[in-house]
């Protein structure tokens, strides 16, 4: 171990401090003869202070001091550790000093450079730099794929001591290139002479298929001596096939001994070396017999695999599997089951027991079964089988992938890909809803514009206009899981929302249950829509009282509404893989109902998942509260609560700063006082690629006392404009076929650059932002009114200089 020296103690300074000791004892001796006048008891004082000045002196020079003021820190129990480890470590202090570093580290780096001035590769310095300076941020930081005198290495920097002040470097060679390296010698050493002397024959090959490392009895056989250089040869060169498909080195002939190749891919990647044993086969398929020595080794070269590999007898026993084998089918090594079978659902026995007496009984090649575990009977795996021979009592050679990390990933990716599928599929059928819910609503208000509230007819045409508003709001809870709603963000404090929220949760919860708030300290601001928040409180106590409604008949219970600051430091101690690190407001929701089951919980958040009976849930009520809050930039996490029954949903809101760039918002088209006559004059070119929808529109604007020019895409639209010249006022759909509006506004632009222009779209504003950035444009969203497309016409015209 490398480790920083305590200054010594110089003879100078211990002579300095005798002499001053010496002086201080002769001058209080005469002080002492002064004014007792007793000589002898001077001299006693004299005596008594030499004697301890010399033995101050005699414990400096027997017991150094370090530096006046300073304490050697005990890095003793971190060398031990540190020398105990397999990775190489050093420890530097915030100075950039270093502290101590183990063998390993000066043998991988040759000396004791400090980190992060290391012979690496070009960038690697400037790399390390960088993850210094994010472990002293973040308390810890990770490299991949440094190289350092030609070996690969994996960095982890992690920020230590008891006040923060050290880093602990940690560097470990790439686990696949050090078994490699490891195999290769074990071949070209002493286990590949053992191999050889029971006529097992073995070699590394690259991945291009040439030789990089045989033992002598694969050289001997396929070169003619021991000595014979096959590094860098091509191996399928030493092998020929007769007719009968047996294997042969060429240097032997067709009349030699036929071989079994085994190929043993111990590394995943198409660019992994690959293990061959090869093995002579006596007639009749018998294979040699192997000393109990040879099979120690392929036993160690079996526990060496990183993938899963186990040996079966022939009498179907296990022999041995490896520890990648026992992590892949979830058993303890230490106590294994005795057959395949016992690892896998009753159903899938008896063909892998079919299979292993095949293979035991002298079948060749090999093959794939998909199997499935019985304590996942869910998730299939990959069994390969293939036959062993010249391996002692092992007949059947099994492997096993451990892919439950890839099956994870998997569902994961599925899940996200349907996901994002259904979200693409709701915003598609909220566009198509909003255009035949606009002409519907219009119609309805052309309707109502000829009947007073004392005709027939008059409550029915209310009827329909009020249940296509629902239908309205369906919509938009489409958007909002698919996050494509238009949102208008504001700097708010979450305690002010909750207050605009309390009295109406009062009243949906009922008397029953009991509604709790407490917000918390130093609640800094956040950026969000207000009125979303308030949607996602309420959807949440909604469903908190319905949970309670159904643990308990008369529907009590306590609902806890909470509000805290989450600093950068509790989230990094939370260690969550989802929620960055940075600092946030939370808002906690919480009831005291039935909980969720842990088998639903992954699922809450999904469409159209609900719990609730048939026509009591259309699934999209937390889907929706997921959505807006992932659009608002936050994160919702849902537990069971560990202290007593019922659920807390927490959402996390990043705090706003004001040095965040705000998201360009565009203002609402609807004045703060709504003009009372919407009469107007002037033409409108109004392009709507729906029939019904440019109906609605025409008829409305055509009520109020517009010119009204239609056209049915883009194309028709700039054809129109040719004819009749410029319009005061632009009215135009966002997607049509053809030609979209934007297009078509650009074009025309070009013409008349003052022309003021409304886009209208069944698609949410926040989706085509960067579509329709374009200077003195509004945005209508469907489904509209008549009263709304004719006050934002008239709000446009208004607007535009004399």
């Amino acid at each position: 171990m490398a480790s920083l020296p305590a200054p010594p103690t110089t003879p100078d300074q211990t002579r300095s401090a005798a002499l001053i000791a010496i002086g201080c004892g002769v001058a209080a001796a005469l002080v002492i003869l002064g004014l007792v006048g007793n000589i002898v008891v001077a001299a006693a004082f004299l005596a008594t202070a030499l004697v301890i000045t010399s033995g101050l002196v005699a414990a400096r020079r027997l017991f150094p001091a370090s530096k006046l003021g300073e304490t050697e820190p005990d890095w003793s129990v971190a060398r031990t550790l540190a020398a105990s480890s397999a990775d190489a470590v050093a420890i530097t202090d915030r100075a950039g000093r270093m502290v101590c570093a183990n063998d390993r580290y000066e043998t991988l780096f040759g000396g004791f450079p400090t980190p992060p001035g290391l012979p690496v590769d070009n960038t690697g310095v400037e790399r390390l730099s960088s993850a210094g300076r994010a472990a002293w941020r973040d308390g810890s930081a990770a490299l991949q794929r440094l190289v350092a005198r030609g070996m690969p290495l994996d960095a982890m920097i992690e920020r230590a001591g008891e006040a923060d002040d050290l880093l602990i470097w940690r560097f470990r060679g790439t686990e696949e290139l050090d078994l490699a390296a490891r195999v290769e010698s074990l071949i070209a050493g002493q286990t590949g002479d053992r191999l050889a002397a029971a006529g097992i024959m073995t070699a590394l090959l690259g991945p291009d298929g040439r030789i990089r490392s045989a033992n002598r009895v694969f050289r001997a056989r396929a070169m003619g001596h021991e000595e014979g250089a096959v590094a860098g040869r091509d191996f399928a060169r030493f092998l020929i096939t007769d007719t009968g498909g047996n294997v042969h080195f060429e240097r032997e002939g067709l009349g030699g001994v036929p071989l079994r190749v085994l190929q043993i891919p111990f590394l995943e990647g198409d660019d992994a070396p690959m293990l061959i044993v090869l093995l002579d086969e006596e007639a009749g398929g018998a294979a040699p017999a192997v000393g109990d020595s040879s099979t120690s080794h392929i036993r160690n070269l079996v526990s060496l695999m990183p993938f899963g590999m186990a040996l079966v007898g022939r009498d179907g026993r296990f022999i041995q599997m490896n520890h990648a084998f026992a992590r892949a089918a979830q058993v303890d090594p230490a106590s294994p089951p005795l057959y395949p079978g016992d690892l896998l659902v009753r159903e899938d026995k008896g063909v892998v027991a079919d299979a292993i007496r095949r293979f035991a009984g002298g079948a060749t090649h090999s093959t794939d079964l998909a199997v499935r575990l019985k304590d996942h009977p869910d998730e299939p795996v990959a069994l390969s089988i293939a036959g062993a021979r010249g391996l002692g009592e092992a007949a059947v050679l099994l492997s096993l992938k451990d892919n439950n990390e890839e099956t994870r990933l998997k569902r994961e990716v599925a899940q996200a890909t349907k996901m994002q599928a259904v979200g693409q599929l709701a915003g598609g059928v909220a566009h198509d809803f909003n255009n035949i819910l606009t002409a519907i609503i219009g119609h309805c208000d052309l309707m109502l514009m000829r009947h007073t509230p004392g005709d027939s007819d008059y409550d029915d045409i209310q009827q329909i206009r009020a249940n296509s508003n629902r239908a309205a709001s369906l919509t938009r809870q489409l958007l909002a899981f698919s996050r494509q709603q238009t949102l208008r963000p504001q700097v708010l404090q979450l305690p002010d929302v909750i207050s605009e929220v309390s009295n109406l949760l009062k009243r949906l919860l009922g008397e029953t249950v009991t509604l709790t708030v407490k917000h918390g300290r130093n609640l800094g601001p956040v950026r969000a829509d207000p009125g979303q928040l308030e949607q996602v409180v309420v959807n949440l106590a909604v469903n908190a009282r319905d949970a309670m409604v159904t643990r308990n008949a008369r529907g009590g219970g306590t609902l806890s509404i909470q509000t805290m600051a989450v600093s950068a430091a509790e989230v990094r101690h939370m260690g969550s893989d989802i929620l960055p690190i940075a600092d946030y407001i939370a808002l906690a929701i919480g009831d005291t109902g039935t909980g969720i089951p842990a088998d639903v919980l992954p699922k809450i958040f999904e469409p159209f998942f609900t719990t609730k009976e048939v026509g009591k849930g259309t699934g999209l009520g937390l889907s929706t509260v997921y959505g807006i809050v992932k659009q608002s930039g936050g994160y919702i996490f849902a537990e069971n609560n560990k202290t007593g029954p019922g659920t807390t949903f927490t959402i996390y809101l990043p705090v706003h700063t004001a040095t965040s760039a705000p998201e360009p918002v565009r203002p609402r088209l609807a004045a703060t006082e709504k003009p009372v006559d919407l009469w107007g004059t002037g033409t409108i070119l109004l392009v709507e690629d729906e029939d019904m929808v440019r109906t609605i529109a025409d008829r409305a604007l055509s009520r109020q006392g517009y010119t009204v020019l239609t056209a049915e895409h883009g194309e028709a639209a700039l054809e129109v404009v040719a004819n009749s010249g410029r319009p005061d006022l632009l009215i135009s759909d966002v997607m049509m076929p053809i030609m979209d509006g934007p297009t078509m506004v650009r074009l025309v632009r070009q013409r008349y650059p003052d022309l003021p222009v409304l886009f209208m779209s069944g698609y949410a504003e926040e989706t085509l932002r960067k579509s329709i950035d374009i200077d003195n444009v509004q945005f209508l969203a469907k489904p509209f009114s008549v009263q709304q497309l004719a006050e934002a016409a008239r709000a446009l015209l208004a607007a535009q200089p004399s």
